[in-house]
């Protein structure tokens, strides 16, 4: 089978929709790819096998073909996925081709290194306007853009045509900020701030919250020690890969 694109838009033909209702744990493994494809692109490489970009997005290639199936992208056989095609398919349906406009608010010490990371604009994502409340940090100037005040957001977000807003405020400032990005058009968020958030069924939410990473982590880490701890220090699941629980 051949590495297709349908048309100008990737998914217009062969009674493929334009827009694929995809899984979201898909979804959740396509910027993996991407970022894989971009570096693989860097190295001068114009194709890729399943085998060797599932390897570089640390997934099983079985699982990547299935990804990439529903984007309608199926390879060529004995040659692989054509690397520049591939960017394209996955960037057209992560909506990265629009060059979104994002607003941070919340210029702490996360807030301050989010608005000087250089890595947003090579990946589609334009940020225009940072907003804090604090009267001593507006008027700030951080990596070109001018810090204004919170009092300030809708009719920022309507000039800007934002997009996405990114919250990196203390969690008992978090819910009135989502509520103001509600309120000025804002439909997507990604959450910094501990704490869930209340929002409309149309504006969608993504959480990042380090600390329960770092718990998720220790808990590897316990399991491990326990593991180690067994008669004859087993570290590891036995050969036969069946994992075994620990105690009760």
């Amino acid at each position: 089978m051949s590495q297709q694109r349908h048309g100008s838009t990737p998914g217009e033909a062969d009674g493929v929709p334009a827009f694929p209702d995809l899984p979201e744990a898909t979804i959740a493994r396509l910027p993996e790819y991407l970022r894989a494809l971009h570096h693989l692109a860097e190295t001068g490489a114009e194709t890729v096998s399943s085998e060797g970009l599932a390897a570089a997005a640390g997934v099983n290639s079985a699982k990547l073909r299935k990804d990439l199936s529903h984007l309608g992208s199926y390879g060529t056989r004995g040659v692989g996925y054509d690397v520049a095609l591939l960017v394209d398919q996955i960037e057209y349906i992560l909506g990265l081709d629009k060059n979104r406009a994002v607003c941070l608010v919340g210029v702490g010490n996360l807030g301050h290194a989010l608005a000087g990371y250089a890595g947003f604009a090579s990946r589609g994502f334009r940020v225009v306007a940072l907003f804090d409340a604090d009267p001593k940090k507006v008027g700030e100037q951080i990596n070109g853009l001018t810090v204004q005040h919170t009092d300030d957001l809708e009719r920022i977000a309507a000039e800007e045509s934002i997009a996405i807003g990114v919250i990196a405020t203390p969690p008992g400032t978090a819910q009135a900020v989502a509520d103001a990005l509600v309120a000025a058009g804002v439909t997507s968020i990604l959450n910094f701030a501990p704490g869930v958030l209340s929002v409309p069924s149309n504006v969608d939410v993504r959480k990042v919250d380090l600390a329960i990473e770092l718990q998720i982590l220790s808990f590897h880490e316990h399991r491990k020690a326990s593991l180690t701890a067994l008669p004859g220090g087993r570290s590891a699941p036995p050969a036969s890969g069946d994992q075994e629980a620990v105690g009760s």
